[in-house]
């Protein structure tokens, strides 16, 4: 029987949000803790928590995936432990870092950067009968291209660190910059919201046309802001968008191609086209939890160009951070707009169009994903006992000849 509000319910839509149902997200999508669909699938990949100039003498605080750990360099690389002592609960993060690794303030236990308990102080001899018994839970890390990496999943499943083409092999007169300050956000240095709406927007590829006309700079204006003719194509390993634009002479087209790769690589084709050719950076978007993300970017560069510590796009002249309420509303940004969906976008609100092909293409990958991990099956580029793999880059801005 229905009840006395179902009666008071119009029977029809007509478009009032009093009539709107209770929202909802996609759970297996924006999940990344552990024992859940997302949270699981993340965990067979290697994931970057930090730039290694962060870690210094000192530990360092970390969440991944939403699990709080202690960070730390010894002599031979990094350790990545819980923060909880295994002795009596104090938090590593006030230890001491030593060459061989992470000695608890309180009453001297050290924990190697795999857990192994290697002295007790305290105890006669200075280890008890039972010291190779306790291990600090801990997770296997490596460093690569300036960034701590670490993997948060089933040991028995580690697959080999990815390496990528465009920052291997770097010649004379070239560097790799590390950054940790999501460049590609257009914003702060974190951002508060779902990893999955700021990544899936490198394949919204529409959005560069309408929301970044808003960028300063005049070679954006004048050659992206050509309405571009755009198509997507699943690779072996994600996505890539291909814009094509034909350039004001006639005679030439702007073949601008970005890639993701599964589940949080971003590959992205300079917006300015200062570069041409194959894309000079990788980036990878990092799940913080649910509600906080952050980007860490590694550029390829010629020696004498400056860091890309404070670049950003220019919105009427000025950086993001200089902007005040007022001219964020007037000129907003990728940070604007992706924040501007909540700290988790409702799903069930959505109306996608075709325009949105590559975002529902780039989701079906994430899916498929996580139902190989539910049947026990490998995930793209993850296959264990692998050669150390190499990704070779799509994505790039490359000018061609039309064909006459």
């Amino acid at each position: 029987m229905a009840s006395t509000l179902d009666a008071l319910r119009p029977t029809a839509r007509d478009g009032s949000a009093y009539d709107m149902p209770p929202p909802t997200f996609q759970e297996d999508l924006v999940s990344v803790e552990r024992h859940t669909p997302g949270g699981e699938m993340l965990r067979r990949y290697w994931h970057p928590i930090a730039l290694v100039d962060e870690v210094k003498d000192l530990p360092i605080a970390v969440r991944v995936l939403g699990e709080d750990l202690v960070l730390f360099r010894t002599g031979d690389g990094f350790g990545l432990v819980h923060p909880r002592c295994a002795h009596r609960g104090t938090s590593l993060l006030y230890g001491r870092v030593e060459d061989r690794g992470i000695r608890c303030c309180y009453h001297g236990w050290l924990f190697d950067s795999q857990g192994r308990c290697l002295e007790q102080p305290c105890e006669p001899g200075g280890r008890s009968p039972n010291c190779d018994k306790v291990r600090q839970p801990w997770y296997p890390t490596e460093a690569r291209y300036g960034l701590v990496f670490a993997y948060l999943g089933p040991l028995d499943r580690k697959p080999p660190l990815p390496r990528y083409d465009v920052l291997e092999d770097v010649g004379p007169g070239e560097r790799l910059h590390a950054n940790g300050n999501s460049i590609g956000s257009g914003g702060p240095p974190r951002m508060p919201c779902n990893w999955l709406q700021t990544h899936e927007n490198v394949m919204d590829t529409w959005h560069v046309y309408v929301l970044h006309s808003t960028f300063t700079e005049n070679q954006f204006n004048e050659l992206m802001s050509i309405r571009p003719e755009i198509e997507w194509e699943r690779t072996a390993t994600g996505v890539v968008a291909i814009s094509r634009r034909n350039l004001p002479d006639g005679r030439k087209r702007l073949r601008r191609v970005v890639e993701v790769v599964v589940p949080n690589v971003r590959i992205v084709a300079d917006p300015r086209l200062a570069v041409t050719g194959q894309a000079n950076n990788v980036a990878w978007t990092l799940p913080i939890d649910r509600t906080n993300t952050r980007i860490f970017t590694v550029f390829r560069l010629p020696v004498d160009v400056p860091a890309m510590e404070g670049a950003g796009p220019m919105y009427n002249g000025k950086r993001w951070s200089e902007m005040t309420a007022e001219e964020h509303q007037r000129f907003p940004g990728d940070f604007e707009a992706q924040v501007g969906q909540g700290d988790i976008t409702y799903h069930s609100e959505e109306h996608l169009a075709s325009s949105d092909r590559g975002v529902v293409m780039f989701r079906r990958a994430l899916r498929q994903a996580i139902d190989d991990v539910a049947s026990g099956s490998d995930v793209p580029g993850t296959a264990v006992g692998a050669q150390d793999p190499l990704h070779k880059v799509l994505a790039g801005n490359f000018i061609e000849e039309i064909a006459s």
